[in-house]
Formats: C-alpha cells, sequence, structure tokens
C-alpha cells in the first residue's frame, strides 16, 4: 500500500456561480483527503476553475467585461465557497496561472514532436456550451447536441487534431487492466463501449476566438489556441509542478480523480489518450458521480429552484448538510435534494442514534461515577464487540469502492447496538441492585464504540466528531485510529467532559421552497390536462423482440418492439445506462404508440418506452401480468 494519496475535483467551468453539484463534487474529495490524512498518508488535494473557451470569452462579451476579469470574479466565489466550507484542499489551481499556461504548451510540444498532433482542417457541428465537437451521426434531431440538447454550430476552420484513433487498443487494454479503474462499475461499461464503437481523431485547436492558451513558439501558429479540454485536463499535472520543479510530481502516481458523470468520456477517453502520450502514469481511479435534482425536478434558474449549498448550509449546518449529501444517495446515481429527507436524517440518524448515545453516556457517568469510568475488561459485552469489530472491519473496502452511503449505512449500525445494549441492559436498575461495577463496565462500552465511530466518522463531520473526542477525552489523530480502527483497542477508562448536545432536532423546513405560489399558480394554468387530451395519448402493451446498443451511444438502445401490428415497431429508447440489451429480449414494456416519429443519433424513432426513474435509477414500466401483444393501456 502507498504512503502517498492524490484527489482531485473537478475544476469548475467559470460560466456560473456555484450550486449544489460543485458542493457536492469537492464536499467528496474533501472527504476522501481527510480520511487519508487520517491514516496517516501523504496527502495532496487539489480544486480549482476551468476558465478558458469560446463560452466564457462570449459570456465576458455580453456583461461588457474582459474574460480574464470575468474569470476572476467567478473563480473567486468559488474559492470562497471552499474557504467557508472549510475545504481542506492544498492547491486552488486557475488556468490562466502561468505555470499552468507553461504546462499546456510543453504537453502540446511533445505530443506535435512525437507525432500524436498533425494540422488538418475540421468541418462539422461544435457545441459551445459542451465545449465538445460531435459527428453528424452523434447529433440529436435537428443538429442537436447529446449531451445538453442545444444548438449546436456548424464549423469549418484549421486545426490541429491529436490521433486520438491510435489509442483505441491501448485505451481498451487499460480498462481491462483493472474492473475497478472507473466507479461505478456501470460507468467503465459505459466507456468501455464508446471506445469500442471507434475514436475518431480530436481537434484539439481553435482560430474562431482568442480566449484560450496560445501555441508554444516553437509551433510558430500564433493564430491557434488550445482546445479547452486539453488545456483543463492538463491541471491535474500542472498544479504539482509538471512543468516546472516538479517539486509534489511523487503524488502523481497515486491519483484519484472525482467527476460528474457528465464530463467522464473527457477524463477516462481523452486524458488517458493524451497521458499515454506523454508517457505518463494513469491515474488510480476515476469516480464519477450522478446529478442533483430538487423534490424530484431538474434544477434550472428559470424555474427558480436552483440550490445554494451557502444557504442549506446556513440553515441546517454545515456538517449535517455534508452528512446527508454522502448518506442519502449511492455514489453514482443522481440525487433528490428535499427538505424533508434532509430533516429526517437531521432528526433520525444524527440527533436520535448519534446524539442521544452521547447524550446518554454523559448523562449517567456524570450521575452515577463524576464522569469517571473505569472497567478492567467487558467481559459482558462479548457479542456486541464482536459485531463492533465486523463492522469496522467491514468499512474500508466501502471506501475505497466509493460506496460512500453503505459506509455511513454501515457505520450507523454502530450507535444503534450503542443504544439498544443501553436499553437492554437498563443500567438504572443495576444501580438500585447495587451492580454499580456492571454499569461502569457498560458505560465504557458505549465511551469505546462512540470513539471508534468518531474517528470513521470524523472526515465526513469534522468539527462534529471533535466535539465528541473532547467529551471522551481521546484525540482524532493518525496514532489513535491506529491503535483503535486498524489495531481493534478498546480503552478501559474515560475521564469524560459534559458538552452542550451535538444535534438540535429540526421540527419544520428552515428554507423556504422557491417560487411555491407561482409554481402552484403554473400548474393550474398548464399542467392540468382535460380527459379528452389524455385520451389522444396512445399506449400500448408489446414485447421486445429485438434489441442492441446504438454505435457510439452509451445512453441509446435500438429495440424491436411487437405491438401487435404485425411488423415489429421500431424504437430509440435512452436506457443503455440501466439495461443490457439481451435482457429486454422477450420481455413486455409499455409504449406511447402514436408518438410523432423523431431521430436520434440519425435513427428513426417511432414510439417512446415508458420508465420510472427516482434516486435508486431507472426502471420500465411493465404490465403486472403478461398480456397480449398490443393491448391497449387504459
Amino acid at each position: 500500500m502507498s504512503d502517498r494519496f492524490y484527489v482531485t475535483s473537478p475544476i469548475y467551468y467559470v460560466n456560473d456561480i456555484p450550486h449544489i453539484g460543485h458542493a457536492y463534487s469537492t464536499i467528496v474529495c474533501d472527504v476522501l483527503a481527510r480520511n487519508a490524512r487520517l491514516k496517516g498518508l501523504d496527502t495532496y488535494f487539489l480544486t480549482g476553475t476551468d476558465e478558458h473557451g469560446q463560452k466564457i470569452e462570449q459570456a465576458a462579451r455580453a456583461k461588457n467585461e474582459t474574460p480574464k476579469a470575468y474569470a476572476d470574479k467567478i473563480s473567486g466565489e468559488f474559492r470562497r465557497l471552499w474557504d467557508r466550507f472549510e475545504i481542506t484542499y492544498n492547491r486552488f489551481i486557475r488556468t490562466t496561472d502561468p505555470d499552468h499556461e507553461l504546462g499546456v504548451q510543453k504537453a502540446f510540444e511533445i505530443m506535435l514532436k512525437k507525432g500524436d498532433i498533425y494540422k488538418g482542417e475540421f468541418e462539422g457541428r461544435y457545441c459551445v456550451s459542451c465545449e465538445t465537437f460531435w459527428s453528424d451521426s452523434q447529433l440529436l434531431e435537428g443538429g442537436a447536441c447529446p449531451d445538453c440538447g442545444k444548438p449546436t454550430t456548424l464549423l469549418k476552420e484549421e486545426n490541429y487534431f491529436f490521433r486520438m484513433s491510435a489509442y483505441q487498443d491501448r485505451l481498451l487494454k487499460w480498462y481491462a487492466s483493472d474492473e475497478n479503474l472507473i466507479l461505478p462499475k456501470s460507468r467503465r461499461n459505459e466507456v468501455v463501449r464508446f471506445v469500442e464503437s471507434g475514436l475518431e481523431d480530436l481537434s484539439i485547436t481553435r482560430t474562431t476566438f482568442e480566449w484560450g492558451i496560445k501555441l508554444p513558439k516553437s509551433a510558430n501558429d500564433p493564430k491557434h489556441v488550445i482546445y479547452v479540454w486539453l488545456d483543463a485536463l492538463m491541471n491535474y499535472l500542472t498544479a504539482l509542478g509538471w512543468s516546472g520543479d516538479e517539486k509534489n510530481m511523487r503524488f502523481w502516481s497515486e491519483t484519484t480523480h472525482v467527476i460528474g458523470k457528465d464530463i467522464l468520456r473527457f477524463h477516462a477517453v481523452y486524458w488517458i489518450a493524451f497521458l499515454t502520450s506523454l508517457d505518463l502514469p494513469l491515474p488510480k481511479r476515476i469516480a464519477a458521480h450522478g446529478w442533483w435534482t430538487r423534490d424530484g425536478a431538474k434544477m434550472s434558474k428559470s424555474k427558480g429552484n436552483v440550490i445554494n449549498p451557502i444557504e442549506v448550509a446556513d440553515a441546517y449546518g454545515l456538517e449535517p448538510f455534508r452528512y446527508f449529501l454522502l448518506r442519502d444517495v449511492p455514489f453514482g446515481q443522481d440525487g433528490d435534494f428535499g427538505q424533508k429527507a434532509l430533516i429526517d436524517r437531521i432528526n433520525s440518524d444524527l440527533a436520535n442514534d448519534l446524539g442521544n448515545l452521547l447524550n446518554r453516556l454523559l448523562g449517567m457517568a456524570e450521575k452515577y461515577f463524576a464522569l469517571n469510568i473505569k472497567a478492567v475488561n467487558l467481559p459482558r459485552f462479548g457479542e456486541e464487540k464482536k459485531a463492533i469489530d465486523a463492522i469496522v472491519s467491514s468499512l474500508d473496502p466501502l471506501f475505497e469502492a466509493m460506496q460512500l452511503h453503505r459506509y455511513l449505512e454501515e457505520l450507523w449500525k454502530i450507535f444503534v447496538i450503542g443504544n439498544k445494549t443501553i436499553t437492554d441492559f437498563k443500567p438504572w436498575e443495576k444501580m438500585k441492585a447495587n451492580q454499580s461495577d456492571q454499569v461502569a463496565e457498560l458505560l465504557v462500552f458505549v465511551a469505546n464504540l462512540l470513539a471508534k465511530g468518531a474517528l470513521l466518522l470524523a472526515p465526513i463531520m469534522p468539527k462534529k466528531c471533535d466535539e465528541i473526542a473532547l467529551a471522551l477525552g481521546v484525540a482524532i489523530d493518525a496514532p489513535t485510529r491506529k491503535s483503535l480502527i486498524e489495531q481493534g483497542g478498546w480503552i478501559a477508562s474515560f475521564s469524560l467532559t459534559k458538552i452542550e448536545p451535538l444535534f438540535a432536532r429540526v421540527e419544520a423546513p428552515l428554507l423556504n421552497e422557491p417560487n411555491a405560489g407561482e409554481a402552484s399558480a403554473n400548474e393550474e394554468k398548464s399542467n392540468l390536462i382535460g380527459i379528452d387530451e389524455f385520451a389522444k395519448v396512445e399506449l400500448k402493451v408489446g414485447a421486445v423482440v429485438e434489441a442492441k446498443k446504438v454505435e457510439k451511444s452509451a445512453k441509446l438502445l435500438l429495440l424491436q418492439v411487437n405491438l401487435g401490428e404485425g411488423k415489429p415497431r421500431q424504437i430509440v429508447a435512452g436506457i443503455g445506462e440501466f439495461y443490457e440489451p439481451e435482457a429486454l429480449i422477450g420481455t413486455q414494456v409499455c409504449v406511447v404508440a402514436n408518438l410523432k416519429p423523431a431521430k436520434l443519433m440519425g435513427i428513426d424513432s417511432y414510439g417512446m418506452v415508458l420508465a420510472i426513474k427516482d434516486q435508486n435509477g431507472l426502471r420500465l414500466a411493465r404490465p403486472e401480468s403478461a398480456a397480449l401483444d398490443g393491448s391497449p393501456i387504459k
């Protein structure tokens, strides 16, 4: 096992102020970094902002500002938020930093000399919003971007290209070398499918705007700026000194990238090819998380439901907010933010299970033993100790696999054991029976499990765990963790300190719901339909007789569905992230049968398959039992 750890958040694009998705990525990284430090690892944590590109140039122009002034302002918002959230980063990098610009030029120069970069002409579609080039076969109907759905621009310009096609076999070999390189594993599968479908050479410069890093002088081509994604990805290296003194490059071989699923392709395909071209070690792990919605609806400014993480943290507390983000949603899946769910976590998990357990310990220790408790051994709690030791030993693998919600779920069983043991043991009755030695053993047992729990919870809730440590008289540090967690030690005596309750119960939502009155009015105006309108929708049941993946798409499957029409109906369905095509053959699905035909990635689709989507993923809507193909749904 290495004694070093390097974790990177995405560098956030400065087209808008931070929102809950940015906070989630950064908090996950902070948790990983704090955990590594607590285990005694030499740790480096990088975050920052991505500041070049056509989109930034356009946004600055719209505000009558220079791109640099605009980037300074938005980048400052991110840094202020991370400082306010006490994020323990080692460096906040900006792609406008001089050492970064030198590093990007150095990489271009190496690739050019190696023959992996050549000059040509690009003609095709470009999405300004995603800063991404698309072939015609990848576009949605009407030439829209397959990622964001926005219109693309037809481009024809001189570009330099990276020979991405030359790296297809090497990428596939890397993916096959370790199934945990990309997490969750479902994301790895979609990356493999994308690469297997064939890689085209990638345009890596632009000439139609100026806000970017110029080519190195050795290229003698001043009209070009380097494509924003080559520029941005290099930050992970330049932050460690790759372009200069290299003083922190020792961390590079132990890299974990934490990203959103929307930029997985850039990191797991383009970045890996760039690094291979530069003859550099590849990351140990790329972990891609999902998106956040609010009360089941996609967040947008027009709906007024974008979540400001500062407002949530100010209302409910930063550490309960951190706990909720990691506990409520499996890493990799989309998450839904709702105040009710947050309040339930605070009241049930934090106030009841953890806070109440510490209160019970301190209350009885003060009442019966003046806060000084001692037990030579804990013979009465052998089974409980065994259960706790088993839980503790199971947690590291969950953490390493980025199953942070499962990590917390299992960790919480320790506190549940503590509360149940107190209830079952009835220490108040033991005191009446003059069995104070048994009560002392109980309280020492509870104090130990709280000490272990605090050490394991500290990366997620550092300040609250410091309070627990103060109450118990233990330290949250690497030696204590090694003793109590890795070596399974138990402490024989405690000198406790009374502290204020850790968590206050929340009786009602503390934030106003967005545009509640307006939303209600809009529902009355636009969301309700009459029976005549509903009757126009033709819903039918049909069996899937063929299913296959759509080339160059991780999301789309091409289905042939028997709707009792003699010839199967061809339907393109965006369910490829959740279903393998072979598993669908013979199953019945529910179809909107009279939908206007659409073209998806150049393929005609004559219907829509119905599905249910929530925080647990996506599931097809299907009949309770088999029905005749073509049967109407009423």
